[in-house]
């Protein structure tokens, strides 16, 4: 077995770490993909050379250098369904906040648990298109790479569209106490999200990517908190509309590099 190693400079977030995956699954060679997405590095396990691996990777635009090449045991193959369990909870958490904060946000009338719903439901999104069974055809998981992707993008610019309106012709101000319930629910959820992922040590790039995004999650909840806050101090909007505009913004980047899976 090949161990190969790449630094990818550009790689900084789990969306890149799909869009690699889909160049790179139907290479026949390929046996196992590892990432190291703190130090963006991808380490590719193959069976022969294969100069087509770093042809894939250069066409992505990531700014991809080949760093290694070493002769390893099959059993460095790191085994993705020893995690899986773990991945599909947090899944299902994301999921189940997304329902939550968007019932919530509407009825509170905060664009912040709005947009914190568009990025549970991102997070899901690429949890789930990680998760596919490996057998899929590519066909299919471009295509829903594409739907999810555009999908997002058009909730996302519709809220930021709202965020503006509000803005320009409204003055409603959000529940700041069902602002700082919410996020503070899906506050713990995440720190649990996290306790979870870590009780494995593992380097597997699905558990890695899942860090990085319940991370990232915990600071938004603490942002909505914030906003709530500010929101019952000033009497005013404008914080909650600022926190959801940036949540917005956070999606929309995401789904692009979603749309870069097709």
């Amino acid at each position: 077995m090949i161990k190969t190693t790449f630094h990818i400079s550009q790689m900084d977030c789990p969306s890149e770490e799909a869009l690699i995956r889909m160049k790179l699954e139907s290479l026949k060679t390929i046996k196992s993909l590892e990432f190291d997405l703190e130090g963006r590095t991808l380490f590719v396990f193959h069976t022969d050379e294969n100069p087509e691996i770093l042809n894939r990777l250069n066409s992505l635009k990531l700014g991809t250098k080949k760093t290694g090449t070493v002769e390893v045991a099959d059993t460095a193959i790191t085994e993705e369904a020893n995690h899986s369990r773990l991945l599909w909870t947090v899944l299902f958490i994301n999921f189940g906040f997304f329902i939550i904060e968007m019932t919530t946000g509407l009825v509170s009338k905060s664009m912040g648990l709005v947009a914190d719903s568009l990025d549970m439901l991102a997070d899901s999104v690429v949890y789930g298109l990680s998760l596919w069974a490996v057998g899929a055809a590519l066909s299919r998981k471009k295509l829903v790479a594409r739907m999810s992707g555009w999908f997002q993008i058009i909730l996302a610019l519709l809220g930021l569209a709202e965020v503006v309106r509000r803005f320009l012709y409204s003055d409603v101000i959000p529940n700041y106490q069902i602002m700082i319930i919410v996020a503070s629910l899906a506050l713990v959820a995440n720190v649990v999200s996290i306790y979870i992922l870590q009780k494995t040590k593992s380097k597997d790039a699905h558990i890695q990517a899942s860090k990085i995004f319940t991370s990232n999650d915990i600071i938004i909840n603490i942002g909505i908190i914030g906003a709530a806050i500010l929101v019952m101090a000033t009497n005013s909007m404008i914080p909650d509309l600022v926190i959801g505009a940036i949540v917005f913004l956070i999606v929309v980047r995401g789904a692009v590099r979603i749309l870069k899976l097709g």
